[in-house]
């Protein structure tokens, strides 16, 4: 207790520095099955014969899609993941989002994940404005919030800058008017953790800088960013680190600007562009 007379020394502040992890991902491997043609369906006798002997059916493989993966992600990041095609980043992100569980290693999160994908599940028979409505429902808000915000999310959108498609099936739609509307939607509340897979690729250079800048608020909102993209450069514009895997490993992780040089190195995108110039 301070004496009469005298200001009392402040108590130190807790160390606010140090970062909250939101993801860590801990020696994550991922293998699934696919079911392809080869060897055609064959007769009921023959897939009888299997289902009693166990045998696998023609033409299925195991894909060991992501192998041993480890890192943590932290309160504020916005991370890349690049990558080949088949490098194992889709099947990463829905790993985290908890919608495929890992065959060894564990995910731990923060929140709820959620992740937006070019196919993220819109019911295609109903209008964009009744899709709002249920995508902001599925997202946890309630339905004031919804109509409070629903303005908002058809400008952010814009795709009723040519029509009044809003009110048009989902159908109708363009590839890239679907992914906006997908975009606004999911953006329209702060998340955790938010997971974009190519969601923001059909959209025009108009709507991914809207699109960049808020996802630079998600990030001061205290969320947590990953964003899937085969533009490098809008990785680097938008991420401030990235994630580079390459067929199942993680090859490196670090600074954007230093993981998209490596990457576009390892490419002969490096060397093309040193031509160039």
């Amino acid at each position: 207790m301070a004496e009469p007379g005298t200001t009392p020394t402040p108590a130190p502040a807790p160390d606010s520095a140090e970062p909250t992890p939101t993801v860590v991902v801990d020696g994550v491997h991922i293998t699934y099955k696919v079911h392809g043609t080869k060897g055609g369906r064959g007769s009921a006798t023959s897939a009888l014969s299997r289902i009693v002997s166990r045998r696998a059916a023609p033409g299925v493989r195991e894909v060991h899609a992501v192998k041993g993966v480890s890192f943590a992600a932290y309160k504020g990041e916005a991370i890349g993941l690049i990558g080949s095609n088949g490098s194992g980043k889709s099947t990463l992100l829905k790993a985290i989002a908890g919608l495929l569980p890992p065959t060894e290693g564990r995910v731990f999160t923060r929140g709820q994940p959620s992740l937006l994908g070019v196919n993220a599940a819109l019911m295609a028979d109903l209008t964009g404005e009744r899709n709002v409505i249920l995508g902001g429902l599925a997202m946890g808000m309630s339905r004031e919030q919804v109509r409070t915000r629903y303005d908002d999310i058809v400008e952010f959108s814009g795709i009723n800058e040519k029509g009044d498609f809003i009110s048009l099936p989902m159908r109708t739609y363009s590839s890239g008017m679907g992914a906006r509307l997908r975009f606004s939607i999911a953006a329209a509340k702060s998340h955790d953790v938010l997971l974009i897979d190519e969601a923001l690729s059909t959209g025009d250079a108009k709507f991914q800088r809207r699109s960049q800048r808020r996802i630079a608020e998600l990030r001061e909102h205290a969320g947590t960013v990953f964003l899937v993209s085969h533009s490098n450069q809008s990785i680097l514009e938008t991420c401030d680190r990235a994630i580079w895997l390459e067929s199942g490993t993680l090859r490196m992780d670090g600074p954007a600007e230093d993981v998209v040089a490596a990457y576009d190195e390892f490419t002969g995108k490096g060397k093309d562009a040193k031509k160039k110039s």
